[in-house]
Protein backbone atom coordinates (compact mmCIF):
# COMPACT_ATOMS: atom_id res chain seq x y z
CA UNK A 1 0.00 0.00 0.00
CA UNK A 2 1.35 3.62 -1.08
CA UNK A 3 -0.31 5.42 1.33
CA UNK A 4 1.32 8.83 0.63
CA UNK A 5 -0.64 8.82 -2.59
CA UNK A 6 -3.83 8.88 -0.71
CA UNK A 7 -2.90 11.26 2.00
CA UNK A 8 -0.90 14.65 2.80
CA UNK A 9 2.27 13.90 3.07
CA UNK A 10 3.72 13.13 6.13
CA UNK A 11 6.09 15.42 8.16
CA UNK A 12 8.78 15.11 10.79
CA UNK A 13 7.12 16.70 14.27
CA UNK A 14 9.11 15.16 16.89
CA UNK A 15 11.93 12.96 17.69
CA UNK A 16 10.71 10.00 19.34
CA UNK A 17 14.02 8.25 19.63
CA UNK A 18 17.50 8.15 18.47
CA UNK A 19 19.22 4.87 18.53
CA UNK A 20 22.57 3.48 16.91
CA UNK A 21 21.48 3.07 13.71
CA UNK A 22 18.01 5.45 12.89
CA UNK A 23 15.88 8.32 14.39
CA UNK A 24 12.32 8.15 15.16
CA UNK A 25 10.00 10.73 14.26
CA UNK A 26 6.46 11.45 15.31
CA UNK A 27 4.10 12.64 12.63
CA UNK A 28 0.75 14.49 12.50
CA UNK A 29 -0.56 11.02 12.68
CA UNK A 30 -0.23 9.21 15.84
CA UNK A 31 -0.90 5.85 14.13
CA UNK A 32 2.32 6.71 12.00
CA UNK A 33 6.47 7.40 12.58
CA UNK A 34 9.13 8.40 10.24
CA UNK A 35 12.27 5.92 10.57
CA UNK A 36 15.09 7.85 9.30
CA UNK A 37 18.26 5.75 8.64
CA UNK A 38 21.55 7.24 9.64
CA UNK A 39 25.22 6.65 7.79
CA UNK A 40 26.51 6.03 11.68
CA UNK A 41 28.08 2.77 12.37
CA UNK A 42 28.90 0.75 15.66
CA UNK A 43 29.45 -2.58 16.94
CA UNK A 44 29.81 -4.99 20.02
CA UNK A 45 26.78 -2.93 21.73
CA UNK A 46 28.25 0.33 21.06
CA UNK A 47 32.10 -0.31 21.80
CA UNK A 48 33.02 0.30 18.58
CA UNK A 49 31.72 3.63 16.51
CA UNK A 50 32.26 4.77 13.00
CA UNK A 51 30.77 5.52 10.06
CA UNK A 52 29.66 3.77 6.51
CA UNK A 53 29.36 6.34 3.22
CA UNK A 54 25.51 6.48 2.46
CA UNK A 55 25.25 3.27 4.78
CA UNK A 56 21.57 5.13 5.68
CA UNK A 57 20.10 5.03 1.89
CA UNK A 58 21.83 2.02 1.25
CA UNK A 59 20.00 -0.04 4.43
CA UNK A 60 16.67 2.02 3.85
CA UNK A 61 16.17 0.53 0.49
CA UNK A 62 17.16 -2.71 1.28
CA UNK A 63 14.85 -2.77 4.25
CA UNK A 64 12.16 -1.27 2.24
CA UNK A 65 12.34 -4.21 -0.75
CA UNK A 66 12.75 -6.77 1.74
CA UNK A 67 9.57 -5.52 3.93
CA UNK A 68 7.71 -5.45 0.81
CA UNK A 69 8.39 -8.68 -0.56
CA UNK A 70 7.61 -10.61 3.03
CA UNK A 71 4.50 -8.66 2.80
CA UNK A 72 3.33 -9.60 -0.07
CA UNK A 73 4.25 -13.26 1.20
CA UNK A 74 1.91 -12.78 4.03
CA UNK A 75 4.48 -11.43 6.72
CA UNK A 76 2.97 -8.24 8.66
CA UNK A 77 5.04 -5.72 8.96
CA UNK A 78 5.32 -2.02 10.09
CA UNK A 79 6.53 -0.62 6.44
CA UNK A 80 4.27 1.51 4.70
CA UNK A 81 5.69 3.64 2.39
CA UNK A 82 9.24 4.51 1.63
CA UNK A 83 9.27 8.24 1.82
CA UNK A 84 12.61 9.09 0.30
CA UNK A 85 16.57 7.69 0.53
CA UNK A 86 16.84 7.54 4.14
CA UNK A 87 13.20 7.79 5.55
CA UNK A 88 10.34 5.23 5.78
CA UNK A 89 6.83 5.47 6.93
CA UNK A 90 6.12 3.05 9.52
CA UNK A 91 3.25 2.02 11.78
CA UNK A 92 3.75 3.30 15.18
CA UNK A 93 5.10 0.24 17.12
CA UNK A 94 5.50 -0.84 21.39
CA UNK A 95 8.27 -2.32 20.68
CA UNK A 96 9.12 -5.69 22.31
CA UNK A 97 12.26 -6.04 24.18
CA UNK A 98 13.50 -9.25 22.64
CA UNK A 99 15.98 -9.58 19.74
CA UNK A 100 15.35 -12.77 17.77
CA UNK A 101 18.19 -13.91 15.90
CA UNK A 102 17.70 -16.82 13.53
CA UNK A 103 20.98 -18.78 12.14
CA UNK A 104 21.17 -21.28 9.75
CA UNK A 105 25.07 -21.04 9.27
CA UNK A 106 27.39 -20.90 12.23
CA UNK A 107 29.73 -17.71 12.68
CA UNK A 108 29.69 -14.94 15.19
CA UNK A 109 28.76 -15.96 19.05
CA UNK A 110 27.80 -19.34 18.08
CA UNK A 111 31.29 -20.13 17.47
CA UNK A 112 32.48 -17.90 20.47
CA UNK A 113 30.21 -19.58 22.69
CA UNK A 114 29.68 -23.28 21.46
CA UNK A 115 32.51 -23.85 19.75
CA UNK A 116 30.91 -24.56 16.27
CA UNK A 117 33.45 -24.11 13.57
CA UNK A 118 32.31 -20.82 11.35
CA UNK A 119 31.19 -22.04 8.36
CA UNK A 120 28.87 -25.16 9.60
CA UNK A 121 25.90 -25.49 8.08
CA UNK A 122 23.30 -26.24 10.83
CA UNK A 123 20.66 -29.06 9.82
CA UNK A 124 18.16 -26.99 11.42
CA UNK A 125 18.17 -23.47 12.02
CA UNK A 126 18.98 -22.04 15.02
CA UNK A 127 16.63 -19.44 16.95
CA UNK A 128 17.70 -17.38 19.69
CA UNK A 129 16.12 -14.85 21.82
CA UNK A 130 17.79 -12.18 23.34
CA UNK A 131 16.82 -8.99 25.78
CA UNK A 132 17.10 -6.13 24.04
CA UNK A 133 19.06 -4.13 26.68
CA UNK A 134 22.43 -1.88 25.68
CA UNK A 135 23.27 -1.42 29.25
CA UNK A 136 23.13 -5.36 29.53
CA UNK A 137 25.06 -5.87 26.57
CA UNK A 138 21.93 -8.02 25.25
CA UNK A 139 22.16 -11.21 26.79
CA UNK A 140 20.80 -14.56 25.63
CA UNK A 141 17.72 -15.30 27.44
CA UNK A 142 14.30 -17.61 26.79
CA UNK A 143 10.95 -17.64 27.24
CA UNK A 144 10.75 -17.92 30.90
CA UNK A 145 13.06 -14.24 31.20
CA UNK A 146 10.77 -12.76 28.53
CA UNK A 147 7.45 -13.31 30.89
CA UNK A 148 8.84 -12.91 34.16
CA UNK A 149 10.25 -9.49 33.39
CA UNK A 150 6.55 -8.28 31.90
CA UNK A 151 8.03 -7.93 28.25
CA UNK A 152 5.92 -10.31 26.52
CA UNK A 153 3.78 -13.05 27.30
CA UNK A 154 4.18 -16.96 26.44
CA UNK A 155 1.86 -16.57 23.55
CA UNK A 156 3.55 -13.74 21.86
CA UNK A 157 7.20 -15.13 22.47
CA UNK A 158 5.48 -18.07 20.24
CA UNK A 159 4.52 -15.77 17.53
CA UNK A 160 7.88 -14.02 17.56
CA UNK A 161 9.77 -17.27 16.93
CA UNK A 162 6.64 -18.76 14.44
CA UNK A 163 7.43 -15.50 12.40
CA UNK A 164 11.45 -15.70 13.06
CA UNK A 165 10.87 -18.83 11.01
CA UNK A 166 8.47 -18.13 8.46
CA UNK A 167 10.53 -15.28 7.37
CA UNK A 168 13.54 -17.37 7.30
CA UNK A 169 12.04 -20.18 4.84
CA UNK A 170 11.33 -17.06 2.60
CA UNK A 171 14.32 -15.13 2.93
CA UNK A 172 16.37 -18.05 2.58
CA UNK A 173 15.66 -19.19 -1.10
CA UNK A 174 15.31 -15.19 -2.12
CA UNK A 175 18.90 -14.39 -1.62
CA UNK A 176 20.01 -17.64 -2.56
CA UNK A 177 18.43 -16.96 -6.17
CA UNK A 178 20.88 -13.65 -6.12
CA UNK A 179 23.78 -15.84 -4.94
CA UNK A 180 23.95 -14.86 -1.05
CA UNK A 181 24.00 -17.28 1.38
CA UNK A 182 21.95 -16.08 4.91
CA UNK A 183 24.11 -16.93 7.58
CA UNK A 184 21.93 -15.61 10.12
CA UNK A 185 19.66 -12.34 11.08
CA UNK A 186 18.10 -10.74 13.91
CA UNK A 187 14.85 -9.43 13.81
CA UNK A 188 12.69 -7.05 16.22
CA UNK A 189 8.81 -7.08 16.50
CA UNK A 190 7.09 -4.93 18.05
CA UNK A 191 2.52 -4.41 18.77
CA UNK A 192 0.31 -2.44 16.76
CA UNK A 193 -3.61 -2.31 17.61
CA UNK A 194 -3.35 -6.13 18.49
CA UNK A 195 -1.42 -7.35 16.24
CA UNK A 196 2.73 -8.09 16.19
CA UNK A 197 4.34 -7.33 13.28
CA UNK A 198 7.99 -7.18 12.19
CA UNK A 199 9.68 -3.78 12.77
CA UNK A 200 13.11 -2.16 12.59
CA UNK A 201 15.04 -3.08 9.75
CA UNK A 202 16.79 -6.23 7.88
CA UNK A 203 19.62 -4.90 6.31
CA UNK A 204 23.75 -5.74 6.24
CA UNK A 205 23.56 -4.07 9.69
CA UNK A 206 21.25 -7.11 10.78
CA UNK A 207 21.96 -9.66 8.70
CA UNK A 208 25.02 -11.73 8.05
CA UNK A 209 25.49 -12.10 4.01
CA UNK A 210 28.47 -14.60 2.70
CA UNK A 211 28.60 -14.23 -1.32
CA UNK A 212 27.44 -17.95 -2.41
CA UNK A 213 30.40 -18.19 -4.66
CA UNK A 214 32.95 -17.28 -3.06
CA UNK A 215 32.31 -17.07 0.72
CA UNK A 216 33.59 -12.89 0.81
CA UNK A 217 31.40 -11.75 3.85
CA UNK A 218 29.40 -8.75 2.77
CA UNK A 219 27.83 -7.62 5.65
CA UNK A 220 28.78 -5.61 8.74
CA UNK A 221 31.24 -8.04 9.72
CA UNK A 222 33.33 -6.15 7.60
CA UNK A 223 33.31 -3.07 10.06
CA UNK A 224 33.09 -5.10 13.17
CA UNK A 225 36.51 -7.51 12.08
CA UNK A 226 38.26 -4.23 10.11
CA UNK A 227 38.42 -6.03 6.85
CA UNK A 228 38.00 -3.22 4.80
CA UNK A 229 35.98 -2.44 1.42
CA UNK A 230 32.49 -2.16 4.16
CA UNK A 231 30.74 0.55 1.94
CA UNK A 232 31.30 -1.75 -1.18
CA UNK A 233 30.08 -4.85 0.79
CA UNK A 234 26.45 -3.18 1.27
CA UNK A 235 26.55 -1.74 -1.95
CA UNK A 236 26.87 -5.22 -3.62
CA UNK A 237 24.01 -6.13 -1.42
CA UNK A 238 21.94 -3.15 -2.31
CA UNK A 239 22.87 -4.23 -6.17
CA UNK A 240 21.60 -7.78 -6.06
CA UNK A 241 18.97 -7.05 -3.55
CA UNK A 242 17.03 -4.30 -6.28
CA UNK A 243 18.00 -5.55 -9.54
CA UNK A 244 16.47 -8.86 -9.55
Amino acid sequence: MNITKHMQPMNKTQLLHEGKAKKVWATEDPDLIIQEFKDDATAFNNKKRGSIADKGVTNNAISCRLFTMLGENGIPTHLVDKLNDRDMLCKSLDIIKVEVVTRNIAAGSLVRRYGFAEGTVLEKPIIELYLKNDDLDDPLMNEDHAVALGIATYEEVAVLKELAAKINALLKPWFAERKLRLVDFKLEFGRHKGQILLGDEISPDTCRFWDAETGEKLDKDRFRLDLGGVEDAYSEVKKRVLEL
